[in-house]
């Protein structure tokens, strides 16, 4: 796993803040890192404007991390995202997180649906938006 295999790349600094009582990133911050490449994500493919203009977008049904290596500070991460599966009303998403100091610091993965946010119900993933993420594959 490298950061080529990725399509979705946000580089930012470790912040004094992220760290814990142990001197390291505290490990509810790599979700953050997460977080930040999916936001990314949904606004390349169209997803947040869909979201604004029609009441339909993403809510995130599940979530997983590996951690490989503790991050400190100073350092600088990219955090990573691409998309392995597509379906009808929900895509899934892989992360990663690279330490310029350390190199791969953890990867995930994150189960998208699309939702309906009035009704409560799924709802399907507009086909310009599902192109749009089968090409971030």
């Amino acid at each position: 796993m490298t950061l080529d295999d990725f399509p979705i790349r946000l580089t930012m600094p470790v912040a004094w803040g992220q760290l814990d009582a142990f001197g390291h990133v505290n490990n509810t911050q790599f979700f953050r890192f997460f977080e930040d490449a999916r936001i990314a994500c949904f606004e390349q493919v169209g997803i947040a404007e869909h979201m604004r203009s029609h009441g339909v977008g993403p809510i995130l049904a599940k979530t997983d991390c590996v951690f490989r290596r503790p991050l400190g500070f100073p350092d600088t991460v990219t955090c990573c995202a691409r998309i392995t599966e597509v379906g009808e009303d929900r895509f899934t998403m892989e992360y990663a997180v690279f330490s310029e100091a350390k190199g791969l610091a953890a990867h995930g993965s994150g189960r998208i649906v699309m939702l309906d946010y009035d009704s409560g119900n799924k709802a399907p993933i507009p086909e310009a938006i599902r192109a749009a993420l089968a090409g971030l594959g």
